[in-house]
Protein backbone atom coordinates (compact mmCIF):
# COMPACT_ATOMS: atom_id res chain seq x y z
CA UNK A 1 0.00 0.00 0.00
CA UNK A 2 1.58 3.35 -0.81
CA UNK A 3 1.39 6.10 1.57
CA UNK A 4 1.05 9.44 0.65
CA UNK A 5 1.28 12.69 3.28
CA UNK A 6 -0.61 15.48 2.49
CA UNK A 7 0.07 18.78 4.58
CA UNK A 8 -2.51 21.59 5.95
CA UNK A 9 -5.39 19.43 4.30
CA UNK A 10 -4.06 20.75 0.44
CA UNK A 11 -3.35 18.13 -1.84
CA UNK A 12 -0.58 19.25 -4.78
CA UNK A 13 -1.98 18.65 -8.39
CA UNK A 14 0.85 16.10 -8.59
CA UNK A 15 -0.82 14.56 -5.59
CA UNK A 16 -3.98 14.75 -7.01
CA UNK A 17 -3.12 13.92 -10.19
CA UNK A 18 -1.95 10.39 -8.89
CA UNK A 19 -4.65 9.40 -6.62
CA UNK A 20 -6.82 10.14 -9.64
CA UNK A 21 -4.64 7.87 -12.08
CA UNK A 22 -5.28 5.21 -9.57
CA UNK A 23 -8.47 5.09 -8.35
CA UNK A 24 -9.53 5.18 -12.44
CA UNK A 25 -7.81 1.65 -12.19
CA UNK A 26 -9.88 0.61 -9.71
CA UNK A 27 -8.11 1.39 -6.69
CA UNK A 28 -9.55 1.77 -2.64
CA UNK A 29 -7.63 4.25 -0.99
CA UNK A 30 -7.90 5.13 2.55
CA UNK A 31 -8.44 8.64 3.06
CA UNK A 32 -9.53 11.59 5.99
CA UNK A 33 -12.72 13.24 6.43
CA UNK A 34 -14.10 16.01 8.34
CA UNK A 35 -15.20 13.16 10.97
CA UNK A 36 -13.54 9.32 10.56
CA UNK A 37 -11.19 8.66 8.10
CA UNK A 38 -12.93 6.72 5.33
CA UNK A 39 -12.09 4.05 2.46
CA UNK A 40 -13.28 5.35 -0.52
CA UNK A 41 -13.06 4.30 -4.61
CA UNK A 42 -14.45 5.65 -7.77
CA UNK A 43 -18.24 5.59 -7.28
CA UNK A 44 -18.15 4.22 -10.74
CA UNK A 45 -16.03 1.75 -11.22
CA UNK A 46 -18.29 -1.67 -10.18
CA UNK A 47 -15.27 -3.72 -9.75
CA UNK A 48 -13.58 -1.24 -7.39
CA UNK A 49 -16.99 -1.04 -5.83
CA UNK A 50 -17.20 -4.57 -5.27
CA UNK A 51 -13.76 -4.89 -3.55
CA UNK A 52 -15.03 -2.03 -1.02
CA UNK A 53 -18.27 -3.40 -0.22
CA UNK A 54 -16.52 -7.17 0.44
CA UNK A 55 -14.02 -5.37 2.44
CA UNK A 56 -16.00 -4.03 4.83
CA UNK A 57 -18.90 -6.89 4.78
CA UNK A 58 -21.65 -4.95 3.57
CA UNK A 59 -24.68 -5.99 0.96
CA UNK A 60 -25.22 -3.05 -1.47
CA UNK A 61 -28.59 -4.05 -2.01
CA UNK A 62 -29.50 -3.72 1.70
CA UNK A 63 -27.07 -1.11 3.15
CA UNK A 64 -26.94 2.68 2.21
CA UNK A 65 -24.41 3.74 0.01
CA UNK A 66 -22.97 6.94 0.37
CA UNK A 67 -20.73 9.29 -1.81
CA UNK A 68 -18.74 11.77 -1.74
CA UNK A 69 -19.08 15.12 -3.92
CA UNK A 70 -16.94 18.11 -5.14
CA UNK A 71 -20.13 20.45 -4.07
CA UNK A 72 -23.75 20.93 -4.05
CA UNK A 73 -23.69 21.18 -8.18
CA UNK A 74 -21.81 17.74 -8.55
CA UNK A 75 -24.30 16.42 -5.97
CA UNK A 76 -27.34 17.69 -8.07
CA UNK A 77 -26.20 15.27 -10.95
CA UNK A 78 -27.04 12.16 -8.56
CA UNK A 79 -29.27 13.01 -6.45
CA UNK A 80 -32.97 15.23 -6.59
CA UNK A 81 -33.80 17.67 -4.43
CA UNK A 82 -36.29 20.49 -4.35
CA UNK A 83 -35.55 24.61 -3.46
CA UNK A 84 -35.68 23.42 0.17
CA UNK A 85 -33.52 20.69 0.77
CA UNK A 86 -31.21 22.83 -1.58
CA UNK A 87 -31.44 25.66 0.86
CA UNK A 88 -30.50 22.73 3.49
CA UNK A 89 -27.23 21.90 1.32
CA UNK A 90 -26.13 25.64 0.80
CA UNK A 91 -26.36 25.85 4.48
CA UNK A 92 -24.57 22.78 5.87
CA UNK A 93 -22.27 22.10 3.11
CA UNK A 94 -19.35 21.57 3.60
CA UNK A 95 -20.06 20.33 7.00
CA UNK A 96 -19.83 16.93 8.62
CA UNK A 97 -23.35 15.60 7.82
CA UNK A 98 -24.22 12.63 5.60
CA UNK A 99 -27.85 13.48 3.36
CA UNK A 100 -30.14 10.92 2.41
CA UNK A 101 -31.64 11.97 -0.57
CA UNK A 102 -34.09 10.27 -3.57
CA UNK A 103 -31.32 9.02 -6.15
CA UNK A 104 -31.10 10.45 -9.99
CA UNK A 105 -31.36 8.24 -12.78
CA UNK A 106 -27.66 9.06 -13.36
CA UNK A 107 -26.23 7.40 -10.20
CA UNK A 108 -23.91 4.24 -11.19
CA UNK A 109 -24.69 1.32 -11.84
CA UNK A 110 -24.38 0.00 -8.38
CA UNK A 111 -27.12 2.33 -6.88
CA UNK A 112 -29.48 1.26 -10.13
CA UNK A 113 -32.03 -0.61 -7.47
CA UNK A 114 -31.56 1.69 -4.94
CA UNK A 115 -34.16 4.70 -3.70
CA UNK A 116 -32.07 6.69 -1.67
CA UNK A 117 -28.31 7.91 -1.76
CA UNK A 118 -26.37 9.31 0.96
CA UNK A 119 -24.60 12.22 -0.08
CA UNK A 120 -21.47 13.84 2.02
CA UNK A 121 -20.00 17.24 1.08
CA UNK A 122 -17.38 16.86 3.97
CA UNK A 123 -15.68 19.95 5.39
CA UNK A 124 -12.22 18.36 4.37
CA UNK A 125 -10.50 19.85 1.06
CA UNK A 126 -8.70 16.23 1.00
CA UNK A 127 -11.42 13.88 0.12
CA UNK A 128 -13.57 17.33 -2.00
CA UNK A 129 -10.81 17.78 -4.02
CA UNK A 130 -9.70 14.35 -5.34
CA UNK A 131 -13.63 13.68 -6.37
CA UNK A 132 -13.93 17.53 -8.05
CA UNK A 133 -10.32 16.19 -10.05
CA UNK A 134 -11.68 12.91 -10.61
CA UNK A 135 -14.98 14.74 -11.86
CA UNK A 136 -17.05 12.20 -10.36
CA UNK A 137 -18.32 11.59 -6.77
CA UNK A 138 -16.07 9.02 -4.47
CA UNK A 139 -18.14 6.01 -2.77
CA UNK A 140 -17.23 6.33 1.06
CA UNK A 141 -17.19 4.25 3.93
CA UNK A 142 -15.69 4.59 7.41
CA UNK A 143 -12.99 2.60 8.38
CA UNK A 144 -13.27 -0.33 11.00
CA UNK A 145 -11.77 -0.26 14.18
CA UNK A 146 -11.19 -1.90 17.47
CA UNK A 147 -10.38 1.08 19.74
CA UNK A 148 -9.90 4.50 19.57
CA UNK A 149 -5.97 4.53 18.95
CA UNK A 150 -6.50 2.81 15.75
CA UNK A 151 -9.42 5.39 14.72
CA UNK A 152 -7.25 8.38 15.33
CA UNK A 153 -3.57 7.54 14.89
CA UNK A 154 -2.34 7.77 11.06
CA UNK A 155 0.39 4.53 11.56
CA UNK A 156 -2.02 2.63 12.81
CA UNK A 157 -4.78 3.03 10.49
CA UNK A 158 -1.94 2.21 7.97
CA UNK A 159 -1.36 -0.75 9.46
CA UNK A 160 -4.50 -2.16 9.49
CA UNK A 161 -5.24 -1.71 6.03
CA UNK A 162 -1.70 -2.72 5.07
CA UNK A 163 -2.48 -5.15 2.11
CA UNK A 164 -6.32 -4.47 1.96
CA UNK A 165 -5.95 -1.32 0.47
CA UNK A 166 -4.16 0.54 -2.66
CA UNK A 167 -3.62 3.86 -1.13
CA UNK A 168 -3.27 5.61 2.48
CA UNK A 169 -3.85 9.30 2.48
CA UNK A 170 -2.24 10.62 5.36
CA UNK A 171 -3.66 13.82 6.94
CA UNK A 172 -3.88 14.41 10.35
CA UNK A 173 -5.51 13.05 13.24
CA UNK A 174 -8.30 11.35 12.72
CA UNK A 175 -11.95 11.65 14.39
CA UNK A 176 -14.42 9.08 16.49
CA UNK A 177 -17.47 10.81 16.11
CA UNK A 178 -19.23 10.05 12.57
CA UNK A 179 -21.10 12.26 10.78
CA UNK A 180 -24.68 13.17 11.63
CA UNK A 181 -27.36 11.69 9.24
CA UNK A 182 -30.48 13.44 7.87
CA UNK A 183 -32.84 11.65 5.36
CA UNK A 184 -34.16 14.13 3.53
CA UNK A 185 -36.59 11.53 1.47
CA UNK A 186 -39.68 13.34 2.68
CA UNK A 187 -41.12 16.56 3.54
CA UNK A 188 -39.31 17.52 6.60
CA UNK A 189 -35.41 16.59 7.22
CA UNK A 190 -35.54 13.73 9.97
CA UNK A 191 -32.14 13.11 11.68
CA UNK A 192 -31.19 9.54 11.92
CA UNK A 193 -28.20 9.56 13.29
CA UNK A 194 -26.69 12.79 15.75
CA UNK A 195 -23.00 12.65 15.11
CA UNK A 196 -20.33 15.37 14.48
CA UNK A 197 -22.51 17.83 13.34
CA UNK A 198 -25.39 20.47 14.16
CA UNK A 199 -27.96 21.21 11.24
CA UNK A 200 -28.64 24.79 10.86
Amino acid sequence: MERIKIWNDSPSLKQLDEICAALEKGALLVCPTDTLYAIMCDATNPKAIERLCRLKGINPDKTNLSIICRDISMAAEYARFDNKAFKMLRDNAPGPFTFLFKTASSLPKAFKSRKTVGIRIPDSCIAREIAGRLQRPLLTTSIEFEDDDFAINPDLIAEAYEGKADLFIEGDEGGLIPSTIVDCTGDEPIILRQGNGILK
